[in-house]
């Protein structure tokens, strides 16, 4: 056993400090790249700031010409069993990818294509619970015999291989996105949507292409991310949400919001308010429906639109406006999305200027409870902690609780 100290979230403001002087760059070359203004990075970089919207991450990577984690320091050092549990799991999966592909496979055996479909479903399950430990236990195994069959299997069995692939790669793909590995996550996604490619049928092309979208937009790469998007709503704009199936419409709507989102991310208000828009009204005949856990509905829309709020900075507003709805997260059925919703309402009060800073504190602490493998492993997260602790007036107990949750300030890890 020995003592290793855990990065804290003000070093992001450090790495880009140090990355911007060895590329030779000046404060106003590298606000100016980024989209901001030089007052603004410096207070970043001097940690009177903090990145508390995705898109300023990824603009200030592209600015720099580096990687996001090379600025987060991703994935982090686990602060816990269950998260060293789920790190874990990601190596075995990295080898899967690698050492299978849809056109050549190991010569070993595999387990039923049934039973394999039902591990996927169950795993697709964990994770939309944010039990990414659970979700990507014996992961790596479950991907490399579903491509065996997908390759060798004939008839029934090879598609039922493809459609429980595609599923498995949405897992795995998910589990790296959020445990700070987007390489992987990228590679998984578009190993789903490989073979998602290969089925008949518009819904779960529609859907792997929302994952490769996901993937690439958290990775920076928005606009491979947006010709993703554009091209697969193509096929599934004109869907029927009114259908005894939804799920074309659901992927199409599921879409829009991503597209959404990418728009507020490059500051285009217009166009994102256009993409909500037609999610809203796919959603209004959909009803809240859950096709492969994508959890598509109005309270989905709703949590999109308090995101895509934040990345516009109109996050207290849109807030105000949710929280206002009695019962306004009950219809989101995984912990991933209530979660994720009250973390995006914690980062829409820390933008009101410190006068609802207890506002942010609780519903952060909500979301860490709902889903902590999610929250901990967030280095937005980190930085709202950490903004949240530079401005409080009076300690609460809360805060200083996710201080030690999130190994945020002087925390030790023990290993």
């Amino acid at each position: 056993m020995h003592n290793q100290p855990q990065l804290e979230p003000a070093e992001i403001g450090q790495r880009v400090r140090i990355i911007r002087r060895r590329r030779g760059m000046s404060l106003d070359t590298a606000a100016g790249l980024a989209g901001i203004s030089k007052s603004y990075l410096s207070m970043l970089e001097n940690g009177e700031r903090r990145f508390e919207r995705r898109g300023l991450l990824e603009d200030l990577a592209n600015a720099l010409g580096c990687s996001i984690v090379d600025l987060t320091g991703q994935p982090y050092l686990p602060g816990d069993q269950v998260s060293a549990e789920a790190l874990s799991t990601l190596p075995p999966i990295s080898v899967a990818l690698f050492d299978a592909t849809l056109d050549d496979v190991p010569d070993q055996p595999a387990r039923s294509v049934d039973d394999l479909a039902n591990l996927a479903r169950k795993a697709n399950e964990y994770s939309a619970n944010s039990r990414y430990s659970l979700a990507g236990r014996d992961l790596g195994a479950l991907l490399t015999e579903l491509h065996i069959h997908a390759v060798a299997g004939d008839g029934d069995t090879r598609r039922s291989a493809l459609i429980a692939l595609v599923e498995a790669c949405f897992v795995a793909a998910g589990n790296a996105r959020t445990l700070g590995n987007y390489d992987l996550a990228v590679l998984a996604a578009k190993r789903g949507q490989e073979a998602a490619q290969r089925l008949d049928g518009l819904a779960l092309p529609a859907f792997a292409a929302m994952t490769v979208t996901t993937a690439l937009s958290r990775m920076g790469a928005r606009h491979r991310a947006q010709r993703v998007a554009a091209e697969a709503l193509a096929t599934v704009e004109h869907a029927d949400p009114n259908a005894d199936d939804t799920a074309p419409a659901e992927a199409a709507g599921m879409l829009h919001l991503s597209s959404a989102q990418m728009a507020a991310k490059d500051h285009n208000a217009d166009l994102a308010a256009d993409h909500l828009a037609m999610a809203a009204e796919i959603a209004e005949h959909t009803g809240e429906r859950n096709a492969l856990q994508f959890t598509f509905g109005p309270a989905n829309v709703r949590a999109w639109s308090l995101s895509i709020a934040v990345e516009l900075g109109e996050g207290p507003v849109r807030a105000e406006q949710i929280t206002a709805i009695s019962g306004f997260d009950a219809a989101l059925t995984t912990a991933d999305r209530r979660a994720a919703l009250h973390f995006d309402l914690a980062r829409a009060y820390a933008q009101a200027d410190g006068t609802r800073d207890g506002d942010a504190v609780r519903h952060l602490d909500v979301a860490d409870r709902i889903a902590p493998q999610r929250i901990r492993h967030d280095p937005v997260a980190r930085e709202l902690v950490a903004e949240l602790d530079t401005r409080v007036k009076r300690r609460a107990w809360e805060l200083d609780s996710l201080k030690r949750r999130l190994a945020v300030g002087s925390q030790i890890v023990n290993d």
